[in-house]
């Protein structure tokens, strides 16, 4: 083998004397990068943001309770689709039913609610299991969805609306 590379050839030449085909493979850890963030109770806590709502989730082991302002989350979002929203996360990552949920949500409509509590949900979910964490953040569940109604401007309608125009 010499020290001089001249072409890529030659990189891939040296490539194969380096790597033999019957050699052991250089072992990665999957060791999570962060470690477990739990409270005196052994739950998981995290704050999710949507629109105008907030929510503050605690998550701990349980039977798969959702529980949303003291009322269940059947009660609370009577729509199927929010329900769907919230669960996205365990359906994910394979915790359906493993984790009970506790949760104060405030401010905004049902939407931003149900898409606050996700938030939340994902974020004490990769608190309580760092191993999660890659799973939840490429599904985009760790992200805040920044989107919010755009102010009303002044001489406008609305937003962006004009006042109908007259010509005489």
């Amino acid at each position: 083998m010499s020290d001089t590379v001249q072409s890529l050839s030659d990189l891939k030449d040296i490539a194969a004397d380096i790597e033999t085909p019957g050699a052991p493979a250089v072992k990665v850890s999957n060791a999570p990068l962060r470690e477990q963030e739990l409270d005196k109770q052994g739950r998981a806590y995290a704050t999710g943001r949507r629109k105008d709502a907030v929510a503050r989730v605690w998550l701990k082991p349980g039977t798969g309770k959702i529980i949303i302002n003291k009322r269940d989350q059947e009660v609370y979002f009577a729509r199927p689709t929010l329900r769907l929203v919230i669960n996205q996360v365990f359906d994910i990552t394979d915790r359906k039913g493993q984790y009970d949920v506790i949760c104060t949500v405030k401010g905004g409509g049902l939407s931003g609610q149900a898409g606050a509590v996700k938030h939340g949900i994902s974020q004490a979910l990769s608190k309580f299991e760092p191993a999660l964490r890659s799973t939840v953040k490429s599904a985009g569940f760790l992200t805040r969805d920044s989107r919010a109604v755009e102010r009303k401007k002044y001489g406008k309608a609305k937003a962006r609306k004009s006042f109908q125009f007259s010509k005489r």
